[in-house]
């Protein structure tokens, strides 16, 4: 179930979200846990016993890692522990990638393959995996106490908000709010405000993009033109950003809904200005998972410089392949490293020095291009589409020319996009938000109310459009504009 389908919209959340609120606070968790046990069983139910194992034995692990002192056994306790999550994950995500570069390399010694299926992959494993690893870390280090109440920790792992894209929220940020919340109106009506943004980006910007970049993308390589692989790939380039940051937005607002707070996950990444700067801003939670639980442990930057450029290709090597189990999330991880390596040697302190818009440029470049790997499923295919844009490509454009895809619906929607991933209109909110405050101490409490009714009515406005969209099927939100 995605948070974009009527049954989730019109149905699931709305009696979620109802029987959350008038049940006694004791009696929340467990009503959520089974809530969110339905939402995992209602497309995922064949992995349930998967689920529910998982959380049974980390539990376990928990709890005899905050009983037992001796140092040794509680590593050993811990290594255990990391394992067991990491086992399951490389079986479901990487046994069938593993196995056909084993059967490749056994093809050319002219050795017999080995025999495998395709294993289905189980929703949000890999959220799955890293929230365990991170409670259980946690625990060994002291972070945080061991939970004995196993519906909290199952809560935790199953908390239907971020199972499917996340963010990934450790227990450390949020055990607080699972032992005792309360319900405030502003905290919930905000909670609406962004589950409603997160969805206006997914539905409105996103799959409109998404649709243009695929059926360019879909066209033959011998047509492509460096016209139409730009055009794929800034469509392509706003879709992944408001896709995820949208599934992130929707996430920190439903949790909101609960009175459970998550931290951002996306801070502008494209304004940044440098590719560690981008890293900062782009999925915070995934990469200060990596930062915390493996850069540090693997010695960080105090152990001198190679160590540190070694440890940094390393966990983008690891972020590539969290990404999916093909050569082209490995290359692309590994691009990333390569580009904080080169800026910690001394491209960063160039790039200090040089005017912004320069700056910015280069970290456009930097990314669109790491974009083209991560997209296409091979790298041959990532290669053609590079030399397309670059001008080597052989396609003259003449059957698919770009005109016919570049509209002034997708102009528009990629001058829209540009402008929402700046923080300029979060300021001018900020803005408006100070005007408001200021007219209410000067004039009484009813002074900006024509203000909060413009702002009411552009959200019922977006509320009304996404959900006609969804409840028609019809992802096209210019069959009510033309341009």
């Amino acid at each position: 179930m995605l948070f974009t389908e009527p049954t989730f919209l019109f149905l699931f959340l709305p009696t979620v979200v109802l029987i959350h609120c008038v049940l006694r606070p004791r009696l929340r968790n467990l009503w959520l846990l089974a809530a969110s046990f339905l939402f995992y069983c209602w497309g995922e139910g064949r992995f349930v016993l998967l689920m529910v194992g998982s959380i049974t034995l980390n539990y376990v692990f928990g709890l005899l890692l905050g009983y037992i002192q001796r140092p040794t056994l509680r590593k050993l306790l811990l290594g255990a522990g990391v394992a067991s999550n990491l086992l399951v994950l490389i079986y479901f995500k990487y046994c069938t990638f593993l196995v056909a570069n084993l059967d490749a390399a056994l093809a050319w010694l002219q050795l017999p393959p080995v025999e495998v299926g395709l294993i289905p992959l189980p929703l949000g494993i890999s959220f799955l995996t890293f929230h365990t690893i991170s409670y259980l870390s946690d625990v060994y280090r002291g972070t945080i106490k061991r939970e004995s109440n196993p519906i909290d920790l199952a809560l935790y792992v199953m908390l239907f908000p971020h199972l499917i894209a996340g963010p990934i929220v450790r227990y450390a940020d949020i055990v607080a709010a699972m032992k005792s919340r309360t319900l405030a109106v502003d905290e919930f009506a905000y909670g609406i405000r962004r589950f409603l943004g997160g969805l206006a980006k997914k539905l409105l910007i996103a799959n409109q993009l998404a649709a243009t970049a695929d059926l360019i993308l879909g066209i033959p390589s011998s047509e492509l033109n460096a016209g139409l692989s730009w055009l794929a790939m800034a469509c392509y380039t706003f879709q992944i950003y408001f896709d995820f940051s949208g599934y992130s937005d929707m996430a920190i607002g439903l949790a909101h809904m609960f009175g459970i707070r998550f931290h951002e996950n996306f801070d502008h990444p494209y304004w940044a200005t440098s590719v560690t700067d981008f890293w900062r801003r782009w999925h915070i939670s995934l990469s200060s998972w990596f930062r915390d639980y493996v850069y540090i442990p693997l010695g960080g930057n105090r152990r001198g410089s190679a160590r540190t450029y070694s440890n940094l290709m390393t966990i983008f090597l690891l972020c590539g392949l969290w990404h999916g189990a093909n050569w082209t999330f490995i290359v692309w991880g590994l691009y990333q490293g390569a580009f904080l390596v080169i800026e910690r040697v001394g491209l960063g302190r160039i790039l200090d020095r040089l005017w912004r818009p320069l700056r910015h440029a280069y970290l456009v470049l930097a990314v669109v291009v790491g974009w083209v790997v991560f997209r296409m499923d091979t790298l041959s295919g990532a290669g053609e589409v590079l030399r397309a844009m670059f001008g080597f490509g052989s396609g003259a454009g003449i059957k698919y020319h770009v005109s016919l895809y570049l509209t002034n619906e997708v102009a528009a929607l990629l001058a829209i996009a540009a402008l929402l991933s700046t923080p300029l209109l979060g300021r001018l909110g900020r803005k408006i938000e100070e005007f408001e405050t200021t007219l209410a101490d000067r004039w009484g409490s009813f002074a900006p109310a024509p203000i909060r009714l413009a702002r009411v009515a552009a959200y019922c406005s977006i509320l009304v459009l996404c959900l006609s969209f969804v409840a028609q099927k019809s992802y096209n939100p210019f069959i009510y504009f033309r341009f």
